[in-house]
């Protein structure tokens, strides 16, 4: 299991793509906390571009990938391994080489410029939400078995959880406006993971005005600092459900 970890890892961060995005990501970055005068402010504009870049790379990179490794994959399920051994492996190798690219591109600069609470969450947050859409990325492409199409769904996987998510949410709330929607709209919340760590961050810097309404409603419902628990579960779940479902169909699945 560690060779295959270690080949991927390797494989990963000799790749353009990789290095194009962890220097996209650290001149954003320091570009954004030299042109804001106050540091948290900075933070503020990169959460947005982080909530938006880190799940695209993520999601499309992996499918790519993914796809791009069948016949190294063929090879491995050749040999006296377990499967379940392969897929965790595969897994692990593009989570951690993704989770370097972000740590060293996006991390670097907030630990220089903003090492605080908040700064510290920001990180947390890419680097779950890095995992979680490398294990969604797997469960598409273990599900559709061509390649286009895979890269199609993961791209409206994307489109989903950044932009239809939310206007989804207004919908219900002006079709039901004269319902009481506050559980609904906690529950709701569970459902999207870039959300959910957008709600995260902003809860530490304490900015009711940017949270939205699902963000108000938590942090009524749960408070500042007791929202974090319930909140980092869910987004562990994330993690765990999709991977597990994958792995699930890859045991199955006839190469």
């Amino acid at each position: 299991m560690k060779k295959i970890i270690k080949y991927v890892i390797i494989d990963i961060l000799r790749n353009r793509i990789v290095l194009a995005y962890m220097l996209f990501l650290l001149l954003i970055s320091v570009s954004v906390f030299n042109l804001e005068d106050n540091s948290a402010k900075g933070l503020l504009s990169l959460l947005n571009v982080i909530l938006i870049i880190v799940p695209l790379v993520s999601i499309l990179f992996s499918t790519i990938y993914m796809y791009n490794s069948s016949e190294f994959l063929e090879l491995l399920t050749s040999q006296p391994l377990q499967r379940k051994t392969i897929w965790l492996s595969l897994f692990t190798g593009l989570s951690v080489s993704l989770s370097v690219a972000f740590l060293i591109g996006a991390g670097v600069p907030i630990l220089i410029f903003e090492a605080t609470a908040t700064g510290f969450m920001m990180l947390a947050v890419g680097l779950i939400l890095s995992v979680i859409f490398v294990a969604i990325s797997m469960l598409a492409a273990v599900k559709t078995r061509d390649k286009a199409r895979g890269i199609g769904v993961a791209i409206l996987l994307w489109l989903y959880f950044s932009v239809l998510f939310d206007g989804l949410v207004l919908f219900i709330l002006f079709q039901f406006a004269d319902y009481p929607l506050e559980q609904l709209m906690v529950g709701m919340s569970a459902l999207n993971p870039i959300d959910l760590g957008r709600i995260l961050v902003l809860l530490q810097l304490d900015m009711s005005a940017l949270l939205g309404y699902t963000g108000a409603v938590f942090k009524n419902f749960f408070g500042s600092q007791a929202g974090l628990l319930p909140a980092f579960a869910v987004l562990l779940t994330w993690i765990f459900l999709p991977l597990w479902f994958s792995l699930r169909k890859f045991n199955r699945k006839d190469l």
